[in-house]
């Protein structure tokens, strides 16, 4: 790892007993903040993925961060991928488990088809946010071009849902 990497590693903030009692919390907002540690891990994100995608999905709410990153330095656009109800008009919607219950993300109808998309997200934990969203975009009528996070907190079995991901670090 490069030392910028390992300096933007360093900025990400360990929140103990939140949100509940026994959980770390990695909190990015530290290294977003921050332009060079921003700079160094939006690079390490996308450099795998370099002419093989058209547009970058970005998952509610710091993927939003991300994509909007990514997409304006590789000259394309962006897919918000939002919780149930935030959208306008959705065209398509996907429901998933979580710990405590369920969710459903939602996304506009703005792809063509055959699309290659970037998934991005912030932390991939047990994977089933970022597993819905590449259902999503298939249901959308375009494909996944790769799925990439910050962060994978290793030992939840995200990858067992979520399949191949880019991570940048792994706690």
């Amino acid at each position: 790892m490069n030392a910028a990497l390992e300096r933007a590693e360093s900025l990400i903030a360990q929140i103990p007993d939140y949100p509940e009692p026994g959980v770390l919390f990695r909190d990015i907002s530290p290294m977003i903040a921050d332009g060079g540690a921003m700079r160094a891990v939006c690079d390490a994100i996308v450099a795998p993925f370099r002419g093989q995608f058209d547009i970058v999905g970005g998952i509610e709410a710091r993927g939003f961060l991300l994509a909007g990153y990514i997409a304006a330095q590789t000259g394309v656009g962006m897919l918000p991928i939002r919780k149930a109800g935030k959208l306008p008009r959705p065209a398509a919607a996907v429901s998933y488990a979580l710990e405590y219950g369920t969710a459903t993300i939602e996304g506009p109808d703005v792809l063509k088809p055959g699309e290659r998309v970037l998934l991005l997200d912030d932390v991939l934990a047990t994977g089933g946010t970022l597993a819905a969203a590449q259902r999503l975009v298939a249901e959308l009528g375009a494909e996944v071009a790769g799925s990439a996070v910050i962060l994978e907190l290793d030992g939840l079995g995200g990858r067992a849902h979520a399949g191949d991901v880019h991570t940048v670090f792994t706690a």
